[in-house]
């Protein structure tokens, strides 16, 4: 665990395609599960515009993220 974070903070790190899909596909995933959480707690309202468009902005960027998973280990 130490060596990983020490190679994360080491001068030469630099993010790989596939590490920055894996963050967008689960940042992408944990926006969308959050605006339909936020949808449900508040009872007796439906889904607006705004909601809508953030829905798809963040389905969107996991599918982006989707496509860069194989791109392997190349720099981003």
């Amino acid at each position: 665990m130490v060596k990983w974070i020490q190679q994360l903070l080491s001068d030469d790190f630099t993010i790989s395609k596939r590490l920055m899909g894996i963050a967008c596909v689960l940042g992408g995933i944990m926006g969308a599960i959050g605006i339909v959480m936020v949808d449900m707690l508040r009872e007796g309202s439906s889904f607006g515009p705004f909601q809508k468009l953030a829905l798809v902005a963040t389905i969107a960027v996991a599918v982006i993220g989707l496509t860069l998973i194989p791109l392997k280990d190349r720099p981003a």
